[in-house]
């Protein structure tokens, strides 16, 4: 799907559905990652699509779809951040970050030990937090990670070696798993 214009006879709905397929749980789990809410990162996600869907024809092709989409997301998300009605809500405190997952019995240890990996990175400032995310859970490459945030692949680089430094001290006997 790196190419639309070689999809000239597809309805343009039917690629979004086809990009709605194929990107929505990473996206959504991107938008979570900002915004640590799962309702707004889920209207986040659609207005993503909507904004693919009536800018399409203006992709150029000069990165890929993927990376297009999290860019979008990416500033869908700041703007979400930047908004009054959020800097009111955190002004006042009655945002309520809640990222943990109530699991069942059968969960192993070694799943609780992942969710409290990720739920430290979660407490980490916004611009660690982000390359972490995308380097270890959406599993993108130095490179992809620079373009999509408009930094340099060393800036990238000194991210996540700055983000794992700070998680470390953070996980000190947090793990039941070994």
């Amino acid at each position: 799907m790196n190419n639309i214009q070689e999809k000239g006879s597809e309805s343009l709905e039917v690629i979004v559905t086809e990009i709605m397929n194929a990107y929505g749980t990473e996206l959504s789990t991107l938008a979570f990652s900002y915004v640590k809410d799962i309702e707004a990162s889920k209207d986040i996600v659609q207005n993503v699509f909507i904004k693919c869907f009536t800018h399409l024809d203006e992709f150029e092709g000069r990165s890929s779809i993927r990376t297009w989409l999290y860019r979008i997301t990416i500033n869908q998300c700041k703007d979400y951040l930047r908004s009054y009605y959020i800097k009111k809500v955190f002004l006042i405190g009655q945002v309520k970050e809640e990222i943990t997952v109530h699991s069942p019995e059968s969960i192993t240890l070694k799943k609780w030990d992942e969710e409290q990996v990720v739920a430290q990175i979660m407490n980490l400032g916004k611009k660690y937090r982000e390359v972490l995310i995308l380097r270890y859970i959406q599993e993108l490459e130095v490179r992809e990670i620079a373009e999509i945030l408009s930094i340099s692949n060393e800036t990238v680089k000194t991210r996540i070696r700055r983000g794992k430094n700070k998680l470390m001290p953070m996980l000190k006997g947090e793990f039941l798993y070994d």
